[in-house]
């Protein structure tokens, strides 16, 4: 039997040297560990749709525009996802954690200090020779 892939489009938002970043709730899947805001794409919904509900919704930003930087597929096991990554540069409001969650702007240098779900790791490493 083949597992079902979750779709999921994810908001790496950069501010000058800086990236904001939100901590996934303990009773969520990888919860405890940070990641890039984002969400599960609708169906029939676009991935620039989906980024900019998500965005608006977890983190309270209007995405004006984004770039895509990578897509990964990857398998934990117990569920797959397919992350479509996109450079978020061009917004407008004060981003927060606006479903409660614990929230920061971290130096892209310092994002090594930070726990990640294990499919970030590619996009963290893209984040460092990239932006």
């Amino acid at each position: 039997m083949t597992k079902k892939i979750v779709h999921v489009v994810v908001g790496v938002i950069k501010a000058d040297n800086t990236l904001f970043i939100c901590k996934r709730p303990d009773v969520k899947h990888q919860g405890g560990l940070w990641e890039f805001p984002g969400g599960k794409v609708e169906a029939g919904e676009t991935v620039f749709a989906a980024l900019k509900r998500e965005l608006q919704e977890e983190v309270g930003l209007t995405i004006n525009s984004s770039s895509e930087l990578m897509t990964i597929e990857h398998d934990y096991g117990d569920k797959c996802v397919k992350l479509d990554v996109h450079l978020v540069t061009d917004f407008t409001g004060q981003a927060h954690g606006a479903e409660g969650q614990q929230s920061a702007w971290v130096a892209i240098a310092h994002l090594d200090e930070y726990n990640f779900p294990a499919a970030n790791v590619e996009i963290i490493e893209k984040i460092k020779t990239q932006c």
